[in-house]
């Protein structure tokens, strides 16, 4: 009877006493909010680095520069490139930190820095995703589209990106999937999203169960819910093959 006493008063402290159950909610509010966000940015920004660095390598690796416009895309292509090493190379909790305590140390604005941070850091995955499956489209098809009087442009949006999505759909899935769960360091720049307010309650009761279980709980649902969808569109495109 001690056991389930004990059970019910940890029950009780994590999530009754003081209403810490919407504390809970509103720590996944900011959580996802940032995931949002961040996805966002990193689509924009990462699909803009993967056309700069797909054009370069199907029109200029390995050429000379003969217009304004390819010195102009070899210089794009090559600042893209220190990017992504630079972000790929460094832990995102390190950048965040940047972020906030060096680009907005004036204003200490933490929910933007987690925005920019978090999206600037997918951004260099999801372009190295968009760009393989760029790449991974027959070179066939560019000189067929050519010679139906397509130009770059629309050969890539009406053509090559249709393809390359359901190629990557899957790998693109799965970096989201990641930034939901890189999102639980936003607390080092004091932002109260689910995985600092788990780690609060448990500071306050002094119940480590109810409050880590519970905020593992609820990542764990976070990404089934997100798998689902992704297994659903995959299918889906399959099918609109046949």
């Amino acid at each position: 009877m001690d056991f389930f006493e004990s059970i019910a008063q940890s029950f009780t402290k994590t999530f009754i006493t003081d209403d810490r159950w919407q504390q809970l909610l509103s720590g996944l509010g900011v959580t996802i909010l940032i995931t949002l966000v961040a996805a966002a940015i990193g689509v924009v920004l990462g699909f803009l680095i993967a056309m700069v660095r797909s054009t370069y390598d199907m029109q200029l690796a390995g050429k000379k520069c003969r217009s304004p416009r390819d010195v102009v895309l070899k210089i794009l292509n090559a600042v893209c490139n220190v990017y992504i090493t630079v972000i790929r190379g460094t832990p995102v909790v390190i950048q965040l930190m940047i972020m906030y305590f060096i680009v907005f140390a004036s204003s200490r604005e933490g929910i933007v820095a987690a925005f920019l941070s978090f999206g600037m850091n997918s951004a260099a995955y999801v372009a190295e995703i968009v760009r393989s499956g760029i790449m991974s489209i027959d070179k066939g098809q560019f000189e067929a589209s050519r010679s139906l009087g397509f130009n770059y442009r629309s050969t890539m949006f009406h053509i090559i990106m249709p393809q390359a999505f359901k190629n990557i759909l899957p790998a693109l899935g799965n970096e989201f999937i990641v930034l939901v769960k890189e999102t639980s360091v936003a607390g080092y720049v004091a932002l109260q999203d689910l995985t600092y307010v788990g780690n609060l309650i448990r500071s306050r009761t002094y119940e480590a169960f109810f409050p880590l279980i519970t905020v593992a709980l609820i990542y764990l649902i976070i990404v089934l819910i997100l798998s689902f969808l992704l297994k659903k569109l995959e299918r889906r495109l399959r099918n609109s093959d046949h």
